[in-house]
């Protein structure tokens, strides 16, 4: 393996291990008592720390070993976890992704100082934090060896064997004795430490951790973990290491009723082992990169444009056998496309999965009260979308933090509740998938959107009076607007809600608001679920062919030329009560169609709660089409959001509704 292939695989799960330490200290920021959370960083650290060390990069390796000291003093009860104890390991870790993006950018992460960071957390470590010294632990049980220290259990650690017992799992006393010709035997430690973690969790050890992995010991180190695998499973672990002259695994005698209880749990592991350890093993998985998930999306797709081809071949149906073989070709076809498409589905959380810190670092940024509410994280997306749909939701969270919630004394002269409360959604619906950015703070001011469009000379008074609210609405996307007062650095410079629209709409989707004064803004993202292949139908315009996304497809009726009326200076139709926007599409795309028949064929579009009328010539089908992108020097038409191969191996362009209804 390269050492380019090794860099990858150090990156993407670094970065899952600094997400879960981001995740588990905003849950110990609310229950700082909950010693779960604190384990879980710790062993996160753990392994940043080796992984960073394996891959030389000293940096990272010695800011996680900083972090993994105060973690461990915190789980051994030898310091608070208190509010600058939080934000200091917040900090850490953002120094930690700091040095990430050094080591991306191809620089040496030896340049950057961490001295800062550490002296902050190193004042936390004011005492010794070993715990095998002290002299004041309820002691439940002390075993040794004639060359190691007596290792004492604190009442944390008698309540943690005591759960483990109830959860089929059992505690061990493990004396390691390295080999005298061992020269790191920190290292081998850490070697030992990993092999035993992957059988259970290590509660204890004598030294301290720190000092084992330093070295500070003699030959000898004894430690406490718990199990759900039987004894002999973790001698096999142990003796499978180099450099280990001798070990002792021994079963740790918490009570009689302990005991008995470990009998039964131990005798039901022998068939099943560890539950939770099985369950872990028959999930596998493996890592693929996107770039062979997108050549196999394009092998597909040229699968489908020559799928279309033959179904356009004339004269196919007089071949005996050939009409079957097509309809089996056409629905392997359609199943592979499925089974690719699901591969590239991903739940969207994981691009959720940041926000939590986001709104928690503007809640102290903006001295508001903020919670963040995260619903249908789980729903899955295409991959492609989740690296674009990130930094759009970023912009209008903080827009929902800055310009949405209110201060606490404002929300309570309300009557509101002091806290403030986003809520991010996320839904499939139909084709789409939905994603809601919602805030229970102040609207939008209608008026003061009004004044601004017309201090910024982009409309007159006259002009701006025509509109309607959801019209004014739509100018909060326009190229430099903000209603805000002052610049600072979360917003004002009114570029915001301009890269929104511009991102969802390259993603071939549509942004809404829906606001009440007082009550609070809602901004609907709809997306399409892929964004290669999609059921599209074809129609004709004079004599071109296009091509309209299914999804934005509501109906297809026909309609007199009597039902046209003119509002103001736009032509309108009525369809059952509802008005909308008559769109003759030869007159956008400058096509000349000769007459218009009195009875039209009108194809009523969708873009999200508002509906239009195209006109066209006629319709030629429906059929599975192949985006095709149109390349930068056609990137500034607008109306046009790609175009597709046809199965006779013509061109027909996709027309994109959003920049046409």
């Amino acid at each position: 393996m390269s050492d380019n292939q090794y860099m990858e695989i150090f990156i993407e799960e670094s970065n899952e291990h600094i997400q879960n330490l981001n995740d588990m200290l905003l849950e110990l920021e609310n229950d700082t008592e909950n010693l779960e959370y604190i384990n879980e960083m710790f062993r996160s650290a753990h392994t940043l720390k080796g992984m960073a060390g394996t891959m030389g990069f000293k940096n990272i390796a010695n800011l996680t070993h900083s972090m993994e000291n105060v973690l461990d003093a915190a789980r051994n009860h030898d310091i608070a976890i208190e509010t600058d104890v939080i934000d200091t390991l917040f900090e850490a870790l953002d120094t930690i992704e700091d040095l990430y993006g050094i080591i991306l950018d191809g620089k040496d992460e030896d340049q950057y100082d961490i001295n800062p960071i550490k002296q902050k957390l190193q004042r936390f470590l004011t005492k010794d934090n070993t715990i095998a010294n002290s002299e004041n632990l309820n002691s439940v049980t002390s075993v040794h060896s004639k060359k190691t220290n007596k290792i004492t259990l604190d009442d944390h650690h008698r309540i943690v064997i005591e759960q483990a017992l109830k959860q089929d799992m059992y505690p061990y006393y493990i004396v390691i004795e390295l080999e005298a010709t061992c020269i790191m035997k920190g290292a081998r430690a850490y070697i030992t430490f990993k092999a035993l973690e992957e059988l259970g969790e290590i509660i204890k050890t004598n030294p301290s951790v720190q000092d084992i992995e330093d070295g500070k010991f003699n030959l000898e180190f004894s430690l406490v973990m718990i199990s759900g695998r039987l004894k002999q499973d973790i001698e096999n672990a142990i003796d499978g290491i180099a450099e280990i002259s001798s070990f002792n695994v021994m079963e740790l005698n918490i009570s009689q009723q302990g005991n008995k209880n470990a009998e039964e749990k131990k005798a039901k592991a022998k068939d099943t082992k560890s539950s939770s350890f099985s369950t872990r093993q028959l999930n596998k998985s493996i890592r693929v990169d996107i770039d062979r998930l997108d050549n196999l999306m394009n092998l597909v797709s040229e699968l489908i444009i020559v799928k279309n081809s033959i179904e356009g071949a004339k004269g196919y149906e007089q071949i005996p056998g050939m009409e079957e073989s097509i309809e089996y070709l056409q629905r392997v076809t359609s199943e592979l496309h499925e089974a690719v498409m699901q591969v590239r589905m991903v739940p969207i959380g994981m691009a959720f999965n940041r926000f939590p810190r986001v709104v928690r670092d503007l809640s102290k940024q903006l001295e508001k009260n903020i919670n963040l509410n995260i619903h249908g994280e789980e729903t899955e997306v295409d991959r492609t979308i989740i690296d674009e749909i990130g930094d759009p939701l970023l912009h209008l969270i903080r827009n929902s933090a800055d310009h949405g919630i209110e201060s606490p004394e404002k929300r309570i002269a309300l009557g509101k509740d002091s806290t403030g409360n986003i809520d991010l959604y996320a839904y499939h619906d139909g084709n789409n998938v939905v994603i809601e950015v919602k805030d229970d703070g102040q609207g939008i001011d209608i008026e003061n959107v009004k004044n601004k469009i017309i201090d910024n000379d982009i409309l007159s008074n006259e002009e701006v009076d025509e509109l309607n609210d959801q019209d004014i609405i739509q100018y909060l996307f326009h190229p430099g607007f903000s209603t805000s007062q002052n610049v600072s650095n979360i917003s004002g410079r009114g570029v915001g809600l301009d890269v929104v629209k511009t991102t969802i709409e390259s993603l071939g989707g549509i942004i809404e608001i829906d606001t009440v004064i007082d009550k609070g803004t809602r901004f609907i993202i709809r997306l399409p679920l892929t964004l290669s292949i999609i059921k599209a139908l074809l129609v004709e315009v004079g004599n071109e062919l296009y091509a309209i996304p299914l999804s934005s497809v509501r109906e297809v009726v026909e309609i007199s030329s009597n039902n046209i009326e003119m509002l103001g200076n736009k032509e309108v139709v009525s369809l059952r009560g509802e008005l909308m926007p008559f769109i003759r599409l030869h007159n956008i795309l400058d096509i000349d169609t000769g007459s218009i028949p009195d009875n039209m064929t009108v194809i009523i579009v969708k873009k999200g709660d508002r509906s239009a009328a195209l006109l066209v010539n006629s319709l030629i089908g429906q059929q599975d089409i192949v985006i095709k992108t149109l390349g930068k020097y056609l990137s500034g038409v607008k109306i046009f959001s790609g175009a597709t191969i046809l199965g006779d191996g013509s061109i027909a362009l996709i027309l994109d509704i959003n920049n046409i209804a």
